[in-house]
């Protein structure tokens, strides 16, 4: 509760200084390349389409005295997707995001996300991008929990399916579907209820992620189908999305789609979510219907991104917990 007194800031301020530095340079970054900043709403009518994650309700009253229930958003996908709907071929923003239950070294309930779009390019751009950025953060070395990563490295990109044969051993889509088949050939434990979703981020939570980005970043790209959230499949192989990673010393630091157009599609699979939470959780979100209507209007094709800035603040300053990164921790 006294994260403001002098000794305790003054113990962090190396670390606040460094993240307003790149803050800057990410910006000038963004500046040179013709993009737009914009700002969008924290407060939406759905917080996200995230299965797993747990939100911020609150309720807006209005005047004549009618509640609206409103979420604190997740992430401002939804609603820069409707500006690129709208017309904006190439926008950026730093938003404070909100995400509950979660507190760790590298979690935070509030959290600033970097996301950036761009109309009429694949992901493949998205992903030079990153490396771009990566060049502009003034430091020789990324650092975190013992590994170390040169940000102006050619990144490695790999395929999950790569990542799987190469780190535990496993042919991922001869197992789709069967999560004991997924667990017998790792050799990581399936435990009573478990799904293959659930069997394959156990996989790559103890043998995979510790050791993407090491060295220089690792791109992991082509996610399963089943894990497209809100990307599109893979011209030429619909086992696979065009969705991407970015991992920094074992850290995930962003996360991209070539982003679906569809609404259609998009409604279903957010319903579907929304059905899985309720299974799993008790709770559902709504859905957005503003969002799947700038869709049906017309979303260009488009590819976009979020990242992590209070995660990368902490890897190119050197701290040790996002905290230290932060200018007030919640609490």
């Amino acid at each position: 509760m006294t994260d403001w007194r002098p000794d305790r800031l003054a113990r962090r301020l190396p670390h606040l200084r460094a993240r307003a530095r790149l803050q800057a340079s990410m910006r000038q970054w963004f500046a040179d390349e013709g993009f737009l900043e914009v700002e969008t709403p924290i407060l939406q009518a759905a917080p996200g389409a995230e299965v797993h994650l747990a939100g911020f309700a609150t309720e807006w009253e209005l005047p004549n005295g009618e509640a609206n229930e409103r979420w604190l958003h997740s992430s401002p996908e939804f609603a820069m997707k409707k500006l690129l709907a709208g017309g904006l071929p190439k926008i950026f923003q730093f938003a404070r995001v909100f995400r509950n239950a979660e507190g760790s070294a590298l979690h935070h309930p509030e959290f600033t996300m970097l996301e950036w779009y761009r109309a009429g390019v694949g992901y493949e751009a998205i992903m030079e991008d990153c490396a771009a950025l990566l060049c502009t953060l003034g430091v020789d070395q990324l650092r975190w929990d013992g590994h170390v990563c040169d940000p102006r490295a050619a990144p490695e990109r790999l395929t999950v399916a790569d990542a799987f044969v190469r780190y535990a051993g496993v042919d991922l889509f001869a197992t789709v579907g069967n999560a004991e088949a997924l667990s017998g050939a790792s050799g990581v434990a399936m435990h009573a209820g478990d799904s293959w979703e659930d069997v394959f981020f156990r996989i790559m939570f103890e043998k995979i992620e510790r050791r993407l980005g090491v060295g220089r970043p690792t791109i992991l790209c082509e996610y399963p189908i089943s894990m497209a959230a809100l990307a599109r499949a893979k011209p030429g192989d619909p086992r696979v999305a065009e969705r991407f990673e970015l991992y920094v010393c074992g850290v995930e630091l962003a996360n991209a789609f070539g982003e679906l157009t569809d609404a259609n599609i998009q409604r279903d699979r957010l319903e579907a979510d929304m059905d899985l939470k309720d299974q799993l959780y008790g709770v559902r979100w709504p859905v957005d219907e503003d969002f799947l209507a700038a869709l049906d209007h017309g979303l260009p094709d488009c590819s976009g991104i979020a990242l992590g800035f209070d995660r990368l603040a902490m890897l190119a300053s050197g701290a040790s917990r996002i905290e230290d990164v932060l200018w007030l921790p919640v609490r």
